[in-house]
């Protein structure tokens, strides 16, 4: 937990809010991951991956929880 977040003002908290979104979307599961928590990495298109994180930081998934962006 972020501690002061209640001390910001909206647009602040917004983009701490994003900021967390796009933390756990960059923690997917990756191919060097696999040995550690038995899980497949995966291979997404750059243009995919660029497109997702702008559409986060643009607030298009602001609607979903943080959860859903961490697998």
């Amino acid at each position: 937990a972020i501690l002061g977040i209640d001390e910001l003002g909206e647009e602040d908290k917004l983009v701490v809010h994003r900021a967390r979104r796009v933390e756990r979307f960059l923690s997917q599961n990756t191919h060097v991951a696999k040995q550690f928590t038995g899980v497949d990495g995966s291979d997404v298109p750059l243009d995919e991956s660029i497109a997702a994180f702008n559409a986060i930081c643009d607030g298009e998934y602001d609607h979903f929880p943080e959860q859903a962006f961490f697998m």
